[in-house]
């Protein structure tokens, strides 16, 4: 059975996911790679939480549908407490760990799906319940997520590492 490593990247709130997620994209990593966390409070969650099918001002409506679009291109989406998108075999296999939590939406289960110790998936838990967000990049290579962690890195990210483990969908299969 192989392994799957990934790099994450913990963030403060004013540091652009646009441009990180750019970065990640001009060095070759897809965007079905990639799985963002988004605190509650995070401007992109209050976006989503507010997105009307038939909202009065268009342009609110606009700016909703294109954000949930953007998102929605990524291997996975969590907002603690709010909902999913789950896009990528990789991460639906390692998110499935948490599927008896309470909505799979960003609790420590969620976390130590992806590779995290249970003390790193607590205190992530507890972080991003009140600010910030976390970018995972998940890759083959563990010399690439290394990459991945150094570019986090230089994109601003407060904490980063490389984490591996076994890849469920080799173990499923």
């Amino acid at each position: 059975m192989g392994k799957i490593a990934g790099a994450y990247g913990l963030y403060a709130d004013p540091v652009e996911v646009a441009g990180i997620v750019r970065a990640l994209n001009s060095v070759g990593f897809g965007n079905e790679d990639i799985c963002l966390m988004f605190a509650p409070t995070h401007s992109f969650a209050a976006i989503v939480r507010e997105a009307k099918a038939f909202h009065p001002d268009n342009e609110t409506s606009a700016v909703s549908e294109g954000l949930i679009r953007w998102l929605s291109e990524f291997g996975a989406v969590v907002i603690p407490s709010l909902g999913f998108f789950i896009r990528s075999q990789t991460f639906l296999c390692a998110l499935q760990l948490a599927r008896d939590a309470p909505a799979l939406c960003g609790n420590s289960r969620t976390l130590g799906g992806l590779g995290f110790s249970a003390g790193d998936a607590k205190r992530l838990e507890t972080e991003l319940q009140a600010t910030g967000f976390l970018v995972y990049v998940v890759s083959a290579e563990t010399a690439r997520a290394q990459f991945a962690r150094e570019l986090l890195v230089g994109s601003g990210a407060r904490e980063a590492a490389v984490l591996e483990k076994e890849n469920a969908a080799e173990a499923a299969a």
